[in-house]
């Protein structure tokens, strides 16, 4: 599997890109939790799966936290979403 950083996605940049699996992997600090940030994100989220990418988020203190986890869920989104 292939995955692109700060890859366009019509009107959006998706912190990493699978094109093999159409999966988008949204790396998500704590500022996704404040404000209008998670209807904004669910708007984005809508507006990709509408258009045929699967969206996986991640919290950012997952990644720091459990690196190989994350990984592995990751992958197994990726194998599920479509070819690679």
């Amino acid at each position: 599997m292939k995955f692109r950083r700060q890859h366009p996605i019509g009107p959006f940049i998706v912190d990493f890109y699978c094109h093999g699996a159409r999966l988008a992997v949204e790396v998500d600090g704590i500022q996704h939790d404040l404000g209008d940030s998670p209807a904004r994100d669910n708007r984005r989220d809508i507006w990709l799966e509408h258009h045929g990418v699967s969206v996986l988020r991640v919290p950012a203190s997952a990644v720091k936290d459990n690196l190989d986890g994350v990984l592995a869920l990751i992958e197994q989104t990726a194998r599920y979403s479509g070819p690679t």
